[in-house]
Formats: C-alpha cells, structure tokens, sequence
C-alpha cells in the first residue's frame, strides 16, 4: 500500500488549521482503547519501580507514547467497536504486550532520557 504524498498538503489559516475531513465528521467519538490500558499499566509498573525511575513529565509521555507506538491499537467508535475492543483488550496475549511495551519504554527511557 503506498499512500499519498503528503507534500502536497496544505492546511491554511482559512480552513481553521484543519483538514475539510474533520468540518464535516465528528471523530471526537474515536477512542484507541489500548491508551488506557497502556497509562494504567504505565502507572503501575513506575509505582513498583524504584526512585532511579525520572517521573518528569517529558520522560513519562515519552514512555506512553513509546508503549502505544509498539502495541496493536483498539480504536472503536460505536458500542460494536467498544464490545469488540473489550474482548480482544481481555486476551492473554494482548495483555502481555501492553506489560512488556511498557516495562521496554521505561528501561529505554530511563537509559536515554530527552532531558539534560
């Protein structure tokens, strides 16, 4: 699959900063499940963690977004997506690689923080 090429977009101060996509859609609804789910094992696993662990603000999103770039997302939009969300979210597997995207993002983060 090759997409666009995304030099050719241009979102100017007339449009708002946005694209016509979101004039005429409300995506506001669109939720990626596994963001919970990754922010609470995050918080769980830097409260075991020792005090060695930074907890600044830019070391702690860096570790989210870290985390959530290496799990599957599960976005859903309607009650359907929510109730198929949930049952893969409760699979085994899909767990143990929001534990494992987690602790890897913290020891990468902590190895090379974006602060001095």
């Amino acid at each position: 699959m090759v997409l666009g090429d995304f030099s050719k977009i241009e979102v100017s101060e007339e449009m708002g900063g946005s694209m016509a996509l979101t004039d005429n859609y409300d995506f506001d609804l669109l939720k990626n499940e596994a963001e919970q789910l990754v922010l609470y094992e995050l918080e769980s696993q830097l409260e075991a963690a020792g005090p060695e662990i930074c907890r600044c603000g830019e070391c702690v999103v860096d570790m989210a977004a870290m985390a959530l770039n290496a799990v599957k997302p599960m976005y859903r939009f309607s009650l359907l997506g929510t109730l198929y969300a949930a049952q893969a979210m409760n699979e085994q597997s899909y767990a143990d690689s929001v534990q494992q995207a987690v602790a890897q993002a913290i020891a990468r983060v902590s190895a090379n923080p974006a602060h001095d």
